[in-house]
């Protein structure tokens, strides 16, 4: 037994050097900023619901919503044991591709587009609505269109961020269709969603990726930027978005931009990041996208990465 004692001793030492290193490495992924303190926060309860036309053609939960273009074109459900039933109607490919979405407490799917491949006649025109998907027909529609959202062949992008606001039954829209390499211009819209109402025009901030999150120091818009490789906090309130962005952190790596922020438990967010330039090359590409776990730290006042 003793022979083996040195072994079991060398391995575990190797194991904690491993640790340590593939540790260290994670922390380093994300380059420190100015630390502002958002507060803690919590994960919620959404009030997003599954669409009830589901129920009508008995299909039962858990469903995935497949937006990624690999197999189908605009929308797919997928679900059964596996996810590997399809529901998949030909009318939801009739404004073509879309790249996030958000649900309501009714269970509204609402829709932003994106460019795919290549640009069409159809294109740009595509890229200034905001799309819904009944909760009760089941049916894809055209819910607002945005007539100041101009795309063009050099920034094909326009309406291409959205989430839903449970306190106040509205949505914040992000558009970035008139930012280019040198300019910042993008702008974030709050709309009521009853009367359509832009309640709020917030211009500067290239947004590519939006959720809302509340934390003990107030509501915040989180966003992830287009334009650099940052989160960014936007504090709310009374309904209205505060001007000036917050950064909180940024990703290592300067061609990865956030696509995707979920809130995942007590003070710890998920990131995903994928390349981004403004061009329809990295978008379609279908690269993995690189997820990074964040944690705040209240203590230390600090953002890390962390492994789980």
């Amino acid at each position: 037994m003793r022979k083996y004692i040195s072994v079991i001793i060398s391995l575990i030492v190797v194991l904690g050097i491993g640790y340590i290193v593939v540790n260290k490495k994670n922390q380093q992924r994300l380059i420190k900023s100015n630390q502002p303190n958002i507060g803690t926060f919590s994960k919620h309860q959404s009030c997003a619901r599954p669409p009830q036309f589901l129920k009508k053609i008995h299909i039962a939960q858990p469903v995935m919503i497949d937006l990624s273009q690999k197999r189908f074109k605009g929308i797919a459900f997928l679900y059964g044991k596996d996810f590997k039933k399809v529901l998949h109607p030909k009318q939801w490919e009739q404004y073509e591709h879309f790249s996030t979405y958000t649900v309501d407490e009714k269970g509204n799917i609402y829709l932003v587009p994106t460019p795919f491949i290549s640009i069409r006649p159809t294109t740009f025109n595509l890229q200034k609505n905001i799309y819904k998907l009944d909760t009760q027909s089941g049916k894809i529609s055209i819910f607002m269109h945005f007539e100041d959202v101009l795309p063009s062949s050099n920034n094909p992008y326009g309406i291409n961020a959205i989430t839903y606001d449970c306190d106040d039954k509205t949505l914040w829209v992000a558009a970035i269709d008139e930012s280019d390499y040198q300019s910042q211009k993008g702008v974030i819209y709050h709309i009521d969603l009853q009367t359509k109402e832009i309640l709020q025009k917030i211009e500067g901030s290239d947004v590519l990726s939006m959720t809302l999150l509340r934390s003990s120091k107030g509501k915040f818009l989180l966003f992830g930027s287009a334009r650099d490789h940052a989160l960014y906090a936007l504090s709310i309130i009374n309904g209205h978005v505060q001007k000036i962005p917050q950064k909180l952190l940024e990703l290592s790596t300067a061609n990865e931009h956030i696509r995707k922020i979920k809130v995942i438990r007590k003070n710890r967010l998920e990131l995903q990041a994928i390349p981004f330039t403004y061009t329809l090359i990295a978008q379609t590409a279908k690269q993995e996208r690189q997820k990074y776990i964040v944690q705040w730290d209240e203590d230390r006042k600090s953002w890390s990465a962390v492994n789980k």
